[in-house]
């Protein structure tokens, strides 16, 4: 092993949580199951209709995960190219 390096295979594979997250997930959801009753009234309870929104959606990301964005490119990171063709294989 290399002075200061890691050895190969050491730790936990790339991907896998480690604890500390795994026991906020955890407690988040607890915390979620014991007061989904309460959020509505709490939600109604904000009079800017915008803000209420707001507070909703950043709520709701907590289960249904944003997606990340996408980024598609052609060839060589250019634009694709769609040709949509005829039975009789001209071009339109």
């Amino acid at each position: 092993m290399a002075k200061g390096g890691k050895r190969p295979g050491a730790g936990r594979p790339a991907g896998t949580l480690g604890k500390v997250t795994i026991d906020v997930r955890e407690a988040m959801a607890d915390f979620a199951r014991r007061h989904v009753d309460q959020v509505s009234g709490w939600l109604m309870e904000v009079e800017d209709p915008g803000k209420r929104l707001d507070l909703y959606l950043r709520a709701l990301e907590y289960h249904v995960p944003k997606l990340g964005r996408t980024e598609h490119t052609g060839h060589g990171g250019g634009p694709i190219v769609v040709n949509i063709g005829r039975e009789d294989g001209r071009i339109l």
